[in-house]
C-alpha cells in the first residue's frame, strides 16, 4: 500500500508543475489584456477631454491657436483637433489612433479614439 502510494504522489507532483507552467502564460496575456484595455479607456477619456476644453476655451472668446494648444496638451499623442463655428455654437472634433500593445498581443489592433465637444458662444466672445 505505502509503494503505490509513493508513486502516485510522484505523478501528482509532476502533473502540478505542468499545469502551472500552461496556466502562467495564459494569465500574463490576460494581465498584458486587461491592461492594454484599461490604457486605451485612460486614452478615451483624455480625447473627450481635450474636445471638451478647447470647446469651452474658445466659447469664452480664446484665441483660436491657444485654445487649440490647450486641447493638445490635455490629448493623447496622435490625436487631432479639428474646429467648426456655425449659428452661434463652437464644436470641436477629436480624432487619432492609438497603437497597438505589441510584443504577445501583436495581433491586437490599434484603437480609434474619437469625441465630439459643442459649447454655445459666449455673448461678447469673438469668433
Amino acid at each position: 500500500m505505502s509503494r503505490a502510494r509513493r508513486s502516485g504522489g510522484l505523478c501528482q507532483r509532476g502533473a502540478v508543475t505542468a499545469e502551472l507552467a500552461l496556466a502562467l502564460p495564459t494569465l500574463l496575456a490576460v494581465t498584458a489584456g486587461l491592461t492594454w484595455f484599461l490604457a486605451v479607456a485612460v486614452g478615451q477619456v483624455r480625447t473627450v477631454d481635450a474636445a471638451r476644453e478647447t470647446a469651452r476655451a474658445l466659447a469664452r472668446g480664446d484665441d483660436e491657436a491657444a485654445a487649440v494648444a490647450l486641447g493638445q496638451r490635455v490629448a493623447p499623442e496622435g490625436v487631432r483637433l479639428s474646429v467648426v463655428r456655425a449659428d452661434g455654437r463652437v464644436v470641436v472634433t477629436a480624432r487619432g489612433r492609438m497603437a497597438g500593445p505589441g510584443g504577445l498581443l501583436d495581433a491586437l489592433p490599434g484603437a480609434e479614439l474619437e469625441a465630439e465637444a459643442v459649447a454655445i458662444a459666449e455673448e461678447g466672445s469673438s469668433p
